[in-house]
């Protein structure tokens, strides 16, 4: 079971993180008594919704180089061995 956070904005239901439902796939939605701020709950929605959004570009080769990217950057300006 997966829990994934939400609020309702008059009009739809918004979940707060990315998701993904297969059909016929059974839901058990719960509502709070408190409220939430929407102004920073559709903030919120929004930088989520960016997650992940340039991982296509992604070059799975050079991630094993990520670590030390920046020290061999700079031994390579200034040509030290």
């Amino acid at each position: 079971m997966t829990t994934i956070p939400a609020f309702y904005d008059g009009r739809f239901v918004r979940p707060l993180k990315n998701f993904s439902l297969k059909k016929n796939q059974r839901l058990e939605i719960t509502v709070f008594d408190d409220f939430v701020q929407e102004e920073s709950m559709l903030q919120n929605q929004k930088l989520n919704s960016l997650c992940g959004a340039l991982s296509k570009y992604a070059n799975k080769e050079l991630q094993t180089q990520e670590e030390f990217a920046f020290e061999n950057s700079i031994k390579e300006k200034y040509e030290i061995h």
